[in-house]
């Protein structure tokens, strides 16, 4: 059960990076809304192991930091991307309104890097595979 409801966050977390890459062909680049999406997967994909370890429901928040450390206390590997949440906490509700925060292309950039980190990290990599797995067998694919 778990797997499963772990999945569905992932592909959600994996549909807001998909935005992100492609709101990067538009011209002008809305850098506060790939932010935005880049904040939102990588939310989704630290819930997502939350809910794989065991946390029922994840904590309704969008503090980066705060789902970091509660995953920390299932793996310790998680302190190693203790800065990239929390820049990216930043973009949870700041770049939502008009005047809360100038972003530039750079800080953008940074930002999917840390994005790209988070969802490629070995914890979170290794149970989307899993679920990946899970649901081909459960599909005959």
């Amino acid at each position: 059960m778990e797997l499963e409801y772990a999945a569905e966050w992932f592909k959600y977390a994996d549909m807001d990076f998909m935005t992100c890459e492609h709101l990067l062909s538009m011209h002008p680049k809305p850098l506060e809304i790939i932010c935005f999406h880049g904040q939102q997967s990588a939310e989704k994909y630290l819930k997502g192991f939350l809910i794989y370890s065991g946390t029922a429901e994840p904590p309704k928040t969008h503090n980066l930091d705060t789902l970091c450390l509660l995953c920390a206390e299932y793996d310790d590997r998680f302190n190693e991307i203790i800065k990239a949440c929390g820049v990216l906490t930043q973009y949870g509700t700041q770049p939502r309104y008009p005047n809360e925060m100038e972003i530039t292309e750079n800080d953008m950039q940074k930002a999917l890097e840390y994005v790209r980190q988070i969802r490629d990290f070995e914890p979170l990599l290794k149970i989307r595979n899993e679920a990946v797995q899970s649901d081909n067998d459960e599909n005959g694919v």
